[in-house]
């Protein structure tokens, strides 16, 4: 890969500001939220990151995934990072309503940010004006990146009452879901089958906002499912068009550490993984966002001409969703 410096310029000095409480009548608490911009630059894209889940009792919060938060900041998007209910930092009680991992509310969070953004601007008035708020992007690790198929398209039935749940959010214009759950049905683990009932019917052939799959070629998951790591490509290939995929060799569910610094549950861990991860999502968001960059393009040759390629990209434009 080339350097960040190569691809983007020097990194800009970051501001974070949390935690930045949003009301929301009907949660079972506020919504918190830390907001990460470069210190300069106005029309700045705007991404909504949803943390997963994970034994670390911080990660799991607006105060995870600093690696990519920060990168992404440093090089010219506003980040919003919600703590969702799911959280640990949270203690909710185990009987509340969604629980454990609160998969509607989850997605609910980032609409409230969306309907939200004067008040965040107001917190941070560092921030006053400068999001373009015609440009928003998702992106989610695990848990987060189901929360964000949600948003970009897909769909479930909810196990409590049988209906159809739709919460594509439209103000959102492109996603990347980074070792995101597959589909259900016998995919499932017999584990996840009976205790994450929501994920059996998953939906992904209605997910047609752009998006960039990211997927570890180790990613087992087993407490998840039976397939292996291709599960976690499930969202990639049962989603229409357009979208890609990005393989990365030796990758497994941390895809290198993306959910902190030197955090002890990264299994994989591995610095150039992550910065891997950090370009080619950064410049698949800016071209995505902003028709005719070629940001996107000069990341894919860079991986491909690296003298040991750390992964692989694909990518399918049709919009028809496979039979």
């Amino acid at each position: 890969m080339t350097s960040s410096a190569d691809a983007f310029g020097s990194p800009s000095p970051v501001l974070s500001v949390g935690p930045v409480v949003l009301p929301a009548p009907g949660r079972a608490v506020d919504l918190e939220v830390r907001v990460s911009a470069p210190v300069t630059g106005d029309d700045l894209p705007v991404i909504l990151l949803s943390h997963g889940q994970g034994r670390s009792n911080h990660l799991s919060s607006m105060n995870g995934y600093a690696p990519l938060a920060h990168f992404w900041a440093a090089h010219g998007f506003v980040v919003v990072q919600p703590t969702h209910l799911s959280s640990a930092t949270l203690r909710l009680d185990p009987a509340t309503p969604g629980a454990p991992l609160f998969w509607r509310s989850r997605a609910e969070d980032m609409t409230r940010v969306l309907d939200g953004l004067d008040a965040i601007e107001a917190a941070v008035p560092q921030l006053l004006g400068r999001p373009d708020r015609d440009r928003v992007a998702v992106a989610g690790h695990s848990m987060g990146g189901h929360t964000a198929s949600l948003l970009l398209g897909a769909r479930l039935t909810d196990p409590q009452d049988g209906t159809e749940v739709d919460l594509t959010e439209p103000r959102i214009k492109a996603g990347v879901l980074l070792a995101a759950p597959g589909r259900g049905g016998d995919a499932l683990s017999a584990y996840a089958a009976e205790h994450l009932s929501f994920f059996l019917t998953t939906d992904f052939s209605t997910m047609s906002t752009p998006a960039l799959v990211v997927a570890g070629d180790r990613d087992d998951s087993p407490h998840l499912t039976v397939q292996g790591p291709d599960w976690h490509t499930d969202p990639y290939v049962l989603s229409p068009g357009p979208k890609s995929l990005l393989t990365l060799f030796g990758a497994e569910h941390g895809l290198g550490g993306v959910s902190g610094y030197d955090v002890a549950e990264t299994t994989d861990e591995d610095p150039e993984q992550v910065a891997t991860v950090q370009r080619l999502t950064s410049s698949y968001l800016r071209s995505e966002l902003h028709p005719g960059d070629t940001a996107w393009k000069a990341a894919c040759d860079a991986l491909t001409a690296a003298p040991v390629p750390l992964g692989r990209v694909e990518s399918k434009e049709s919009a028809q969703a496979p039979s």
